[in-house]
């Protein structure tokens, strides 16, 4: 069966998805996990290492192991709620602090936790929870979900500022993450099924 010669199948389309965050309601002005000022993101995607092995006058190559690459996600930036502020509150909730200047000022009193904070990946991981990245059939129904397990963001590029462009605002994240799980939809019953599971 074909989506070119039968209309009881469809492909999937590249407009027809949802990226949430587990934690992104905690932050001011969001309810739910949804975010849905996310405009564009990558699904995860891997590539497998090779080993050469020299013998004689041959070559013979060898898999190695699965590396998961980069999530890039762009985000448009609403005045409600503010993105750049949900943005760095999530780096502040990672566990990064600059604590103020007068602690290293010798006239002023050291007492308590002294010198900033760092960030962790408990913290980061925490800062937004799992992200899941769902793709939707025609009738809303989940054909395809990714989960990122252990994200944590390392790069955030705000848009730059141009008098000449009316364009949206946008932030430019990169996530890292251990591991993805892909689940597809049952074409019978449309039911989840873990199908990319380490594990399983």
């Amino acid at each position: 069966m074909s989506f070119w010669t039968e209309n009881t199948t469809e492909p999937k389309r590249n407009f027809r998805w949802r990226v949430t965050m587990d934690n992104i309601s905690n932050y001011q002005g969001v309810t739910g996990k949804a975010v849905w000022w996310a405009k564009t993101v990558d699904t995860p995607s891997y590539t497998v290492t090779d080993v050469t092995h020299s013998f004689f006058d041959n070559e013979y190559k060898f898999p190695g192991r699965v590396q998961w690459q980069d999530v890039n996600m762009t985000l448009v930036d609403p005045i409600s709620p503010n993105a750049v502020f949900i943005t760095n509150q999530i780096i502040l909730d990672s566990g990064y602090s600059v604590k103020s200047l007068d602690q290293f000022n010798g006239s002023a009193p050291r007492t308590g936790a002294f010198g900033p904070t760092s960030i962790t990946k408990s913290g980061a991981n925490a800062a937004v929870g799992v992200v899941t990245i769902d793709i939707f059939a025609g009738n809303g129904s989940v054909v395809e979900s990714w989960q990122m397990n252990n994200p944590f963001i390392t790069s955030v590029k705000f848009s730059s500022l141009d008098y000449t462009n009316d364009d949206m605002r946008t932030i430019d994240l990169t996530w890292k993450y251990d591991w993805a799980i892909c689940d597809s939809a049952d074409g019978e019953n449309n039911s989840i099924g873990t199908q990319f599971e380490p594990g399983k």
